[in-house]
């Protein structure tokens, strides 16, 4: 693998990390990578619903021997960060999930790879599973119409040796995304979803002008939870859900066996004006009262919104666009970078705050959404 290039001069945060590689990419495929649903309502505020939460420090608690660890599916963790499953990474530089995934196992993260991936999934357990110290590997799934085609798939990630199963459920259809629109974004030629080579639509139905070709023809074949029972049913590992928000739903997703639950609105990119994550998360941890695990991802850029999350119920959280940022800006190292600035300002806000341990989070929270 080739050498990532040295971080640029100048990128001590996040939000460095984003402006330079705003600079870095096209117009057209920042719109893609970056961009929101509609008028990106959700998408600011996934972000702003964090920095509005307060946290209320405690003082001269003992801290000696505290730490960032965590327990997720039977699994002890050096800390609660893991990356987002986002397609297409090669967009963002040559060498895609790989430098991503090489970043994520070298600093302990869990990774989510896309089935959107531009780079095929065994080159990727090939690489992270042998690494000490790394996170999970989970592999991110949308059910095709065709069952067959997401059974080969399903089977080829646990051949793999992929850890679970993340299904999104969130996105039946693709969201109104205007920026991208406007810049006419299209996938390179050299680009592709590399495991959905192959499958193939369902015929369209002749519909007459009082049908609705969304209704009656695209989403005949969405997932419902009868689905769900189905893909519990052909593979041993374990089921997440990801792009919950609503409680009931949360206890449905319980009640038919799921592993864990991803707090989640697609990153503001399928409908706009839904809550921010930071809204729902307390919400469905209330839900759901701890009977499993409980992820949230959406807007978290600094440490400090890491321990807010742990405060309002989360088991771990999941960043997406700030490793996307990372990547374009130094492949691997970029990415490693971002990972490591989470955690460092995570220890730091745990510090200043009294927490010697992340069960400690919820004491701190002054402020949570109504």
């Amino acid at each position: 693998m080739t050498l990532s290039p040295p971080l640029p001069q100048g990128i001590a945060t996040l939000a460095d990390h984003e402006r330079h590689a705003q600079g870095t990419l096209s117009e057209a495929t920042w719109a893609y990578l970056c961009g929101g649903a509609g008028d990106e309502l959700t998408l600011a505020r996934n972000a702003e619903a964090w920095r509005a939460l307060e946290l209320m420090p405690r003082v001269l608690r003992p801290l000696a021997g505290g730490h960032t660890r965590v327990t997720l599916l039977g699994r002890t963790l050096p800390h609660p960060i893991l990356v987002a499953p986002m397609a297409y990474q090669r967009l963002a530089h040559p060498q895609g999930e790989l430098a991503t995934a090489l970043a994520a196992a070298a600093q302990g993260a869990g990774l989510v790879l896309s089935t959107q991936t531009s780079t095929p999934l065994q080159a990727i357990a090939a690489s992270v599973l042998p690494e000490p110290g790394r996170g999970p590997l989970w592999f991110q799934l949308y059910l095709q119409p065709d069952r067959s085609f997401t059974q080969a798939l399903v089977q080829q990630a646990e051949d793999a040796g992929f850890e679970a199963l993340v299904l999104t459920v969130d996105a039946p259809v693709q969201g109104s995304r205007d920026r991208e629109r406007r810049t006419g974004f299209q996938l390179p030629p050299d680009v592709t979803a590399v495991h959905l080579t192959g499958l193939r639509s369902p015929p369209p139905r002749t519909l007459g002008s009082a049908h609705s070709a969304l209704f009656d023809d695209l989403l005949l074949h969405a997932p419902t939870w009868d689905d769900l029972a189905w893909l519990r049913s052909i593979t041993r590992l374990p089921v997440l859900l990801k792009g919950v928000l609503h409680p009931a739903d949360a206890q449905e997703a319980v009640a038919c066996g799921a592993s864990g639950l991803i707090v989640s609105n697609h990153g503001g990119r399928t409908l706009d004006t839904a809550l921010p994550t930071a809204n729902a998360l307390p919400r469905i941890a209330q839900a759901i009262q701890g009977q499993i695990p409980l992820l949230v991802d959406g807007g978290i850029r600094r440490g400090t919104d890491v321990l807010k999350a742990m405060a309002l119920g989360a088991s771990a959280v999941l960043v997406g666009r700030p490793v996307l940022h990372g990547l374009a800006n130094a492949g691997a190292t970029g990415v490693a970078h971002v990972l490591r600035l989470l955690r460092d300002e995570l220890e730091i806000a745990m510090a200043l705050t009294g927490c010697r341990t992340l069960d400690q989070a919820h004491t701190v929270v002054a402020r949570a959404p109504d």
